[in-house]
């Protein structure tokens, strides 16, 4: 039986649905906007998060959509394919997931026990780009996921390395119009492979003498922005050993599911990504990696990371295996 066969027939009782804007200053001096989808009925809730980056479109999030009625979760997503308002995946993913989240409290389910699978801890990485030396001061054992920089040499890559704390590192190669663009550089490739050689490396692009330089870092290359689907990551150039799950790009648990089934079968490792979460969909990228792929470099740490620099007191790594029924 599939992932999606074991939990498709949930049951949802659905009532009525609300919606709630959040807005957040992020340190980089942005104005991070999602709403979250609150699902109702037979006196329980379940709750998705719209993550949209444009502001000005959590604006238009349908808020009378013809959805109550007792649904299997099957039959709801496939209401849902009806419906032209929801066809971006982000805004999908939110009533895709109030829907799972409200299914699975009815049933007073974990998704652990949903799928027959056990709730584990969760390692997080830290994303960031702080120099990690100040983060390090205050926990010395946080390891870091890094956006690299066009101004990287091997002097500050050498310095990583002693360090010893970047698993991840994100070449962005794949974002295009965007403040985070890094445009491909086969010198700057070549030197992440060989400088920090245990590290995975994200979203490189392999053209233009960029996958000649990455020769001998194969097994370490992996994909996050290009993959919405499984038929996604079959059109790569190559079959990646790693693959950067964000629940939110899928759109449908359906897809999601499928697509962790077909990196498990092919021996695809996989962790977590967050897209700067202000609601329940920071716990809900954190309990599908508690039962998924627990052990991974998951860049799921906890919110309070996001709403500041480098200081004590934030929670630290692994976090607690989640408990009670819920996505989240």
């Amino acid at each position: 039986m599939s992932l999606w066969d074991e939990v498709a027939d949930l049951e949802i009782r659905l009532d009525d649905y609300s919606l709630q804007r959040r807005e957040s200053a992020t340190p980089s001096g942005w104005t991070r906007v999602t709403t979250t989808v609150v699902f109702e009925g037979d006196g329980e809730s379940g709750a998705g998060e719209d993550v949209t980056y444009e502001a000005a479109m959590h604006d238009d999030v349908p808020a009378e959509l013809m959805l109550a009625g007792t649904w299997s979760l099957d039959d709801f997503s496939h209401r849902l394919d009806e419906l032209e308002e929801l066809t971006e995946g982000y805004r999908r993913w939110a009533f895709e997931s109030a829907a799972f989240d409200l299914a699975l409290r009815q049933a007073e389910l974990g998704l652990g026990a949903a799928v027959g699978r056990e709730e584990r801890p969760v390692r997080f990485v830290v994303s960031t780009r702080a120099d990690v030396k100040q983060w390090l001061e205050h926990a010395p054992e946080l390891e870091f996921k890094l956006d690299a920089e066009t101004d990287w040499d091997r002097a500050l890559l050498k310095g990583l390395r002693e360090l010893d704390r970047v698993r991840v590192v994100d070449l962005k190669a794949y974002y295009r119009g965007t403040s985070v663009d890094l445009a491909p550089d086969p010198e700057l490739y070549r030197a992440l492979a060989e400088e920090l050689p245990d590290a995975v490396i994200e979203d490189a692009w392999l053209e233009d003498g960029c996958r000649e330089a990455l020769e001998g870092a194969e097994d370490r290359l992996s994909f996050d922005a290009p993959v919405h689907s499984l038929k996604d990551l079959d059109g790569l150039p190559l079959e990646p050993k790693w693959l950067n799950v964000k629940p939110s790009r899928f759109g449908t648990v359906r897809e999601l599911l499928k697509m962790i089934e077909a990196c498990e079968e092919r021996g695809i490792r996989m962790y977590g990504g967050g897209q700067y979460e202000l609601g329940p969909g920071r716990l809900q990228i954190q309990r599908l990696a508690s039962v998924f792929y627990p052990d991974g470099p998951n860049d799921v740490a906890p919110s309070d990371y996001n709403e500041g620099g480098p200081r004590a007191g934030l929670p630290q790594s692994p976090l607690p295996a989640p408990e009670g029924p819920g996505l989240s």
